[in-house]
Parts: structure tokens; sequence; C-alpha cells
């Protein structure tokens, strides 16, 4: 094998391999270094296993989705859309299919398809592929990339492209190298965070209410500085807390939130927004409608009843009497409550399960144009690796292949 190459990729997820298979296609000799035994581990994850690739908004819909920073991808994802993409897949032997009408997903629904996939062309294209070699520098003359150094092995190149995503899931090989890589050549490095990840919570009814879903949920943070934050979408109560889509993708907000405050203080909307006067217009009409039914039988016209229970245990309710038969003040309460039900965040489930790192290598230091550092000739970021992450929904894997691609051309 040999030492010296056009260009070496550093790290085998989704942004690694396309990376490595596009830069091939341009008629470089590449060279990609994985860590791991196998590739393509974390991808692996992705999705439940499911490997949700893309969806189906429009470009621009899908950029805004990202907030401030999503005007940065406007290269990439022009070079490699969500068309662009399942197309490339497709010629690789993968179809895809979206049964929600959103979410795109190989027709397997399992990521090892796309492993296999992209292993398969990798292979045919004549990457040279090393596993279990973990690259511990990068080799540079203060102006140009000259290569990488392995804990065992030198290589020589040009050019290298980091792909060696975040902090989530460090069982599956992640631990922020690329984050040191980067400001070894003195790139600066954002605050980092995990981000969409399940949250725990104060209170201890949550832990009755794990059967029940809630459809539409609107989830906000009580805290003066962050009282514009919001996120919408199904929520699920676990043991301890809290996830969901609304949770994973709000998680981004809370977890910095948490590092400041100790707890983070959440109000939620589990009626599909509708306000306190809306609620108790509700419940009289139902109690006309239904004359014997107690307090929790009533408020189970609008959530889950093990919620409903929770609540009216919640604002100290009766549950055995009727609605009209609690107290003012209860009645007041429980409306309250379950327009806006507080629920207060204590801790996340950190870098171990988040899927994705906010933060990262600072956008500012990379051309949007070609994914080349601004300070170092040759050297490319890709992925996760960068100061950019959207939410759950197959954003952040359509972003690693499209900014791979990108860098993959080694535009100078």
């Amino acid at each position: 094998m040999n030492t010296k190459y056009d260009v070496i990729v550093v790290g085998s997820g989704g942004a690694g391999m396309i990376a490595a298979i596009t830069a091939r296609k341009q008629g470089k000799n590449v060279l990609l270094l994985e860590k791991l035994p196998s590739l393509g581990a974390k991808l692996k994850a992705t999705g439940g296993g499911k490997c949700n690739l893309t969806n189906t908004l429009s470009t621009e819909d899908f950029m805004t989705s990202f907030g401030r920073n999503g005007r940065f991808m406007t290269t990439a994802i022009g070079m490699l859309n969500k068309k662009d993409l399942l197309e490339f897949f497709l010629s690789i032997g993968v179809e895809t299919d979206t049964k929600d009408g959103f979410r795109i997903f190989p027709k397997s629904h399992s990521s090892a398809t796309i492993i296999k996939a992209l292993h398969a062309e990798l292979n045919r294209l004549e990457v040279d592929i090393l596993c279990d070699m973990k690259v511990e520098r990068l080799l540079f003359d203060g102006q140009s990339i000259t290569g990488v150094q392995t804990t065992n092995e030198k290589f020589d190149a040009p050019n290298v492209i980091v792909a060696t995503g975040g902090l989530g899931f460090p069982m599956l090989g992640a631990n922020g190298d690329g984050y040191e890589f980067a400001k070894e050549v003195g790139h600066k490095i954002t605050d980092l965070y995990p981000a969409m990840l399940p949250v725990y919570v104060k209170e201890k009814w949550v832990a009755d209410c794990t059967a029940d879903t809630i459809a539409k949920a609107i989830v906000k943070i009580d805290l003066k500085k962050a009282k514009k934050l919001k996120a919408v979408g199904d929520l699920i109560f676990t043991s301890k807390g809290l996830r969901g889509p609304v949770i994973l993708d709000f998680s981004r907000e809370i977890t910095p939130l948490l590092e400041k405050y100790d707890e983070v203080p959440l109000l939620i909307n589990m009626v599909k927004g509708k306000s306190e006067d809306d609620i108790f217009q509700h419940l009289k009409k139902q109690a006309s409608l239904k004359p014997d039914a107690n307090v929790v039988e009533l408020i189970s016209t609008l959530l889950p009843a093990s919620v409903s229970n929770a609540l009216c245990l919640e604002v100290g309710a009766d549950i055995t009497k009727k609605f009209k038969d609690q107290s003012g003040q209860v009645r007041n309460d429980l409306v309250k409550i379950v327009s806006s039900t507080p629920l207060t965040v204590t801790e996340s489930v950190g870098f171990k399960k988040a899927m994705i790192t906010r933060g990262g290598v600072s956008l500012k230091e990379i051309n949007p144009e070609t994914m080349q550092s601004k300070i170092i000739d040759g050297l490319y970021f890709c992925g996760e690796v960068m100061d950019l992450d959207g939410p759950c929904g197959g954003y952040n894997l359509q972003w690693s292949f499209s900014s791979g691609n990108l860098a993959g051309h080694l535009y100078k």
C-alpha cells in the first residue's frame, strides 16, 4: 500500500465515505482512514438503525430548518440535493421510499444496506481503506497540509478531509479528535453540547404515563432569556423524563441552559395549542354531554387517561368527583396545568446517547463554497465536525452527504 496520496479522508461516516467516493471520481489517489474495526459505525445507528437519509422539503425550507447558519449550506446542497442523493444511491443499488410522505429511508429500512452499498462503491473505485488506524495528528508546514500521523505510520498527502463527526455515542468511536486536529492548526471550536437526545425531569408523575405519546405538543422554555424558544412535535414520556421528536429537536436549546442554570423549567401545551378559555369551554360542553363523568374522565377527552389522572392529582383534585364539584381554585389550577404543564429538566443523558453535537469548527473559518479551511491550505471539513446541526428527520445525514461531496471535489 502507498504512503503518499492525493487526499486522505479521516473518518468513515456518511460524510467521509461520500467524500472519498467523490474524490476518487475526480481521479485522485484516495486513502480512507477509520480508527474502528469497520466502516460506518455511527451511520449504522442513525435513525434507530433505519437510516433516515433525507426528507422531502424544498432546498430553501431545508436550509431554513438549520436556523441562522443554514445559508452556509447553499453550495453544498446545490451540488447534491435530495434528488441527486437518491439518484446516487439508486446508481449503487439502493432503492428508497417515504412511507410518511416526509422522511426518506432505504427501502430495506436498514442502515446496513447503506453501509454495504457505500463500502462496495469504495471498493469498486479502488479507494484504499485502512480500519483500526487511528490518526494522532495532522501534519502541516505552517501554510499547507502535508499529511497525517497515525499511531504507527505517517501518510503523506497535500489534502486531508476531516470527517470525524462529533462527540455523540462515544461507544461508536466518537471522542472529539476532529476538534483537536482543527485546534492544533489554529481553528476555533465553538462550545460543544449534546443535542438530539432525551432529557430527565424532576417531576415523578411522568413515570406513570410512559405508554402515551402526545401528538403536536408545544414545548417552551420558562426562562426570561429563552421565552421566544419553542418547538412543536410528538412528545413521549419515559420513566425518568421526556423524549420523542419534539424533545430530540429542542434538546439542542436545553443542554446549554442546563450547564448555566442546573435546571431548565419547561411549559408544555399538550392540547394542540388550546388556550385556558378553550379548555374551560370544552370541559363545560363535555360535562353537559357526560353528566356522570368524574374529573379524570372529563380531562381524558383532551388527554390520555394516565396523563389526565396525573394532572388531576398534581393540582389536588378529588378524582372521584365531577369537575363542577371541585373547588374553584382546583378548577382554575386544572385548566391552567392542562393548558401549560410545567416540567423541570434536571439533566440530559449527555453525549453517551446524543445523536448530534451542537457546536464544532467555526463556520467563519471554513469556505462554504469548497469546505476548505481558510487557515490551512488543503484542509477540508465535512459533516458533524462543523458548527452546524439540524433537527431530526434526515436533515443531518443529508448535510453530511452534501458537505462530504463538496469537500471531495477538492476545490481550491
